[in-house]
């Protein structure tokens, strides 16, 4: 059987060839874990159940390895803590039992691994610190921020000029990207400008204030594109 998925840089479907056929691996997102998931959020799980099944169907079920990862440290976890009283680890371990019972009722099948967030803070903070020493990413006032235009391709993907992304430099020698906006842990655009004529992207999602912890458990948590900011009264778990 032959797979085309859509190439995005391509801007075209390809022939997708793994490179190695006897280890397909796929990393989707999962939820973050402090609240329930409504209808949206069970939209990632069912599209990349059916390309999973796809994908044993041609390789065998030994050779795909699918990891969906747990968000257990968050701002809204920590919000939701402050404010029932209960442990951080019993709300996340709740509603992580309660979106994995969902997603089983849909028939999206158990993921290979599932990581979860706060047993892998070491590494995060491992690789925050490389991004840093190789000059791809600088510290700001209230998180670690990527320096865009260390990035030769970037808005290849997008299609977006870099000259588009960002703002002309203001008299405190920052640039911040057009690109920056609220983040779920409230860090306003613009915030922790680098040096003159380094452009601001997003911080790592989900950022953790400074006020609120000693250590970013952000960076290995993915971005989900169909996710938006939500009221409280809305507020479900998201895949980042």
């Amino acid at each position: 059987m032959t797979i085309r998925l859509y190439d995005t840089a391509a801007r075209e479907k390809r022939v997708f060839t793994p490179q190695d056929p006897t280890r397909v691996t796929m990393y989707v997102c999962g939820p973050t874990v402090y609240n329930y998931a409504h209808i949206g959020n069970a939209r990632p799980p069912i599209v990349f159940d059916v390309l999973r099944r796809l994908l044993i169907r041609t390789y065998g079920e030994h050779a795909v390895v699918y990891a969906r990862n747990i968000t257990d440290i968050e701002d809204k976890i920590i919000k939701a803590s402050l404010e029932s009283g209960e442990p951080i680890s019993v709300i996340t371990k709740k509603f992580a039992d309660i979106y994995n019972a969902d997603t089983t009722a849909l028939n999206v099948l158990a993921p290979t691994i599932e990581p979860w967030a706060t047993a892998h803070v070491g590494e995060m903070i491992e690789m925050i610190g490389k991004l840093m020493r190789k000059g791809y990413a600088y510290a700001g006032k209230e998180g670690v921020w990527f320096s865009v235009k260390q990035m030769p391709d970037y808005g290849k993907l997008s299609g977006r000029k870099l000259t588009n992304a960002i703002r002309p430099i203001s008299p405190s020698g920052s640039s911040p990207s057009r690109a920056s906006r609220k983040t779920r842990s409230g860090i306003a655009p613009g915030a922790g400008d680098g040096p003159a004529g380094i452009s601001n992207a997003r911080p790592w999602r989900p950022s953790i204030s400074a006020r609120r912890s000693t250590f970013m458990a952000a960076a290995l948590t993915c971005n989900s594109p169909i996710m938006r900011t939500r009221s409280p009264s809305q507020s479900a778990p998201t895949g980042k």
